[in-house]
């Protein structure tokens, strides 16, 4: 997997950040079968510039935790089947799958793990696992479907011992 990685503002996670999110973003395409290499964008930013994102691409002014941007549609989430007919799935010079973006709030990252009781490291892969998930067709707009996103954000968290 191909991990195109920054960091803006001055806030520090004081995790390695890039080879995290690699671990978890390739423990989330391989717990869901993906066939593909693949490539993905993450952007590490600040409270404020998160904040314009979201209202520029949701409408709602105000930070939030993580912003996923999926590249491709799936007919049903986690069917990679579909995906070679559509245009502009696959980078023409790697091959790779293009999977979208991932821009996470480092504040947020911090400011949740206390919320939470857990570690910044467990934060900061769970909003990288969840995000995965997003960009592979899943959502959480019904409750069933949060459901089904909360299972399969623990299960790759476990699978790389990354507990509460």
């Amino acid at each position: 997997m191909t991990l195109y990685f920054e960091e803006e503002g001055e806030t520090c996670l004081e995790l390695p950040c890039e080879d995290l999110a690699r671990e978890v973003a390739d423990e989330a395409l391989e717990y869901a079968g993906c066939p593909y290499e693949a490539q993905v964008n993450v952007l590490l930013t600040t409270n404020g510039h998160i904040k314009e994102m979201n209202q520029e691409f949701r409408g709602i002014d105000r930070p939030t935790d993580v912003l996923s941007f999926p590249m491709a549609e799936y007919g049903h989430p986690g069917d990679f089947g579909c995906l070679e007919e559509q245009d502009g799935c696959f980078d023409p010079e790697s091959g790779e799958l293009v999977l979208g973006d991932i821009v996470i709030s480092k504040e947020k990252v911090i400011s949740q793990a206390e919320e939470f009781g857990h570690s910044v490291r467990r934060e900061y892969a769970f909003l990288i696992a969840h995000s995965m998930l997003h960009l592979i067709g899943y959502d959480h707009m019904e409750e069933e479907e949060r459901l089904d996103m909360e299972s399969r954000q623990r299960e790759i968290l476990d699978r790389l011992n990354i507990l509460r």
